[in-house]
């Protein structure tokens, strides 16, 4: 029996990057038009752990990893779409255009509460 090989996907030249940032880890994830996913990376996957994951150095060296990837497999331009309200928002994009990529557009999407769920009650000591 062969051994299976990676199928890499050449040639894909625009994307969509989504960076989601939370309080404990950045996400960085690139897709192609249709959204499958190409290549993601986050700050836990690159070696960082604990409370070093949530910093903005952690962030940018998690979207260099990630624009690594696509740039090998032909990626020139992406737009950008930050959900969450982390540290490594604005720097994990910023690792991406550091490889090369180009950026057209960017969008929030943080999912933000309609007046939401009802709170917790108040504590009494």
């Amino acid at each position: 029996m062969a051994k299976k090989t990676k199928k890499v996907r050449k040639n894909v030249v625009r994307g969509i990057l989504y960076v989601k940032a939370t309080q404990n880890n950045t996400l960085v994830t690139i897709t192609d038009t249709n959204g499958e996913t190409l290549a993601w990376d986050s700050a836990g996957t690159i070696g960082f752990k604990g409370a070093r994951k949530a910093t903005p150095f952690a962030a940018t060296r998690a979207g260099e990893q990630c624009g690594q990837k696509v740039r090998k497999m032909g990626m020139s331009e992406v737009e950008v779409r930050i959900k969450g309200t982390g540290a490594g928002r604005e720097s994990a994009v910023q690792g991406v255009v550091s490889t090369g990529i180009r950026v057209t557009a960017i969008e929030d999407h943080t999912p933000v509460p309609h007046n939401g769920c009802r709170p917790r009650k108040k504590r009494r000591v």
